[in-house]
């Protein structure tokens, strides 16, 4: 018995991953520990919607009635929207604790990146990766999405690291890994919220095929996943100085009050939110749209070469 004994895979992921067609996996912590309901449902609605209209099925994932389910909708989307904070955060290792227990939970991007590949899923849009959080060298506080990433088959897509995190720090253990971060139309890793970190990605391509033949090429070579990063819209985007200022205050509001681990970020996440004025926030909401549109060109350009070519015949 593997995981897939503990997949719900709806009845339409089911029909476009037989068929071959594109189909691009979104996850629910953002839904769950994002942003408060109903902002929450409208938001992943809205990211679905983006999906559908350059051409992929969208597959929402959670973990939800002590099953992993792929393509969630419809009343299960609301009732993910509605139980928001409350649902459990899933990681990697909470993911048996969870099943057993039967509880709702929204999946982080490690986890969201199992959950896919057990389901067949090879393209994944999410907002930013974890990282390595800043004092790491004394917490020790390092998102198991880095070490996800070098082992588990999925292309994600994503609007850099979080600004709150040590960006250096967090391109370092990726390159320990052995994770190539490619930059789409850009030779500067994104920052979240602001189009540049200060640091450069190890590969740039400006067409979409071309990274569909990356990904492809590293599944073939059986080299783990890889981290596309995807720069916030340039109308969307913060100004990187007034964004790290307030970053500062939210960190040292949660060294103040003790938060920590897991929950950490969505506690500067919602700091953040607050010092911003809901700016962050509608960010937030661009980029992970963004990240959506990208993400389905890429699985429809995988898809188209994944299909059969017709043979021609001469006369």
């Amino acid at each position: 018995m593997d995981g897939r004994a503990y997949l719900s895979v709806s009845s339409g992921i089911k029909k476009a991953l037989a068929a071959g067609q594109p189909v691009v996996a979104l996850e629910s912590t953002i839904i769950t520990h994002g942003m408060p309901y109903p902002q929450n449902l409208a938001m992943a609605q809205q990211v679905e919607a983006v999906v559908r209209e350059h051409g992929a099925t969208p597959a929402t994932i959670a973990i939800m009635d002590g099953r992993f389910c792929v393509g969630v909708s419809g009343e299960d989307l609301e009732r993910l929207a509605q139980e928001g904070a409350t649902a459990a955060k899933a990681s990697r290792r909470d993911v048996s604790s969870l099943l057993v227990k039967g509880v709702m939970a929204g999946t982080t991007v490690a986890t969201t990146m199992q959950i896919a590949a057990l389901a067949g899923i090879s393209v994944f849009a999410t907002g930013g990766i974890g990282g390595v959080h800043r004092g790491a060298g004394e917490t020790f506080d390092i998102s198991a999405d880095l070490e996800e990433l070098s082992r588990t088959p999925v292309a994600v897509v994503c609007a850099g690291a979080k600004s709150i995190l040590d960006i250096g720090k967090t391109l370092e253990v990726l390159e320990t890994n052995g994770v190539p971060v490619l930059g789409y139309r850009t030779d500067d890793f994104p920052a979240f919220w602001a189009r540049q970190s200060g640091h450069k990605v190890d590969h740039r391509f400006d067409d979409v095929a071309e990274l569909a033949r990356v990904i492809a090429m590293q599944a073939d070579l059986g080299l783990g996943g890889v981290l596309i990063a995807n720069p916030i819209p340039e109308a969307a985007a913060l100004d990187p100085v007034a964004i790290e200022a307030r970053i500062a205050e939210a960190i040292a509001d949660a060294e103040r009050e003790g938060v920590s681990r897991k929950a950490l970020t969505p506690f500067l996440l919602k700091r953040v939110f607050e010092l911003t004025g809901g700016k962050s926030l509608e960010a937030n909401i661009e980029l992970v749209k963004n990240n959506a549109a990208v993400a389905a060109q890429i699985a429809v350009a995988l898809a188209e070469r994944a299909s059969p070519k017709p043979t021609l015949h001469r006369a």
